[in-house]
């Protein structure tokens, strides 16, 4: 009797000190770092406002003759001088965008299907002019060697990936701000960061403010202004 008496009360001892070190380490522990439960998370944004430096624009030859040697030869000597024309002018990564020939049909009368008057041919290029106030002297040039098709400009910078990581940095900034002002309202220490998600940036959209044009004597193309736009989403650590 004595000895069941001595493991019941054993048995019961283990017991209590197993429930005590429980709710010493459920009450007590620190969470983890990084804890959702232990830590506030806010979105921060960044943006960066420039001046496009550079254009990309398109050239285009339609030609048209008889048979379709005849268009498709026209149209090559044609589109031959438009891009001689342009790379003078300073255009660089000329690329063939597309080319087309086609019939021209005679318009129909009503007594039966129409007959083939000639044929169509189109040539286009795709161009950047790095120098955007050579922007207007390259159309300039184009038109006159014999393009009779014309589009763009889209706008851009060429340092768009240093502008994009200064945005990344203002938004990180301002996500610490939201945090700071958080952590004041709820009267908690703000702590290290744990966990940064980039959000992505938003496309430049487009001509905001017309600031200078190029050359007087050729096209006027305005440069105006853009804004690169980046997000993230940042948790702080809190105690």
């Amino acid at each position: 009797m004595k000895d069941m008496r001595r493991l019941t009360i054993i048995i019961t001892s283990l017991l209590a000190l197993a429930a005590v070190a429980s709710v010493t380490r459920a009450g007590d522990a620190p969470a983890a770092a990084g804890d959702p439960g232990n830590g506030i998370t806010v979105q921060g944004s960044g943006s960066v406002t420039s001046v496009p430096d550079r254009a990309q624009l398109s050239f285009g030859v339609e030609t048209q003759a008889v048979t379709a040697k005849a268009a498709l030869a026209a149209n090559g000597v044609e589109m031959r001088k438009v891009i001689a024309a342009i790379k003078a002018a300073g255009a660089t990564d000329v690329q063939t965008q597309s080319v087309s020939l086609y019939p021209r049909y005679a318009e129909s009368t009503g007594s039966g299907s129409p007959g083939v008057q000639g044929y169509i041919a189109q040539n286009s290029v795709s161009a950047t002019i790095r120098q955007l106030d050579r922007a207007g002297a390259a159309i300039d040039a184009a038109v006159a060697a014999g393009a009779n098709q014309v589009s763009g400009p889209s706008l851009s910078r060429g340092d768009v990936n240093e502008l994009y990581r200064q945005a990344l940095r203002a938004a990180v900034a301002d996500a610490r701000l939201r945090a700071q002002a958080l952590a004041a309202a709820a009267n908690v220490s703000l702590g290290r960061i744990t966990q940064i998600v980039e959000g992505g940036a938003a496309p430049p959209p487009g001509v905001l403010n017309a600031t200078k044009s190029s050359d007087a004597a050729s096209t006027p193309i305005e440069p105006g202004e853009q804004q690169l736009v980046a997000s993230v989403t940042v948790t702080f650590a809190a105690s």
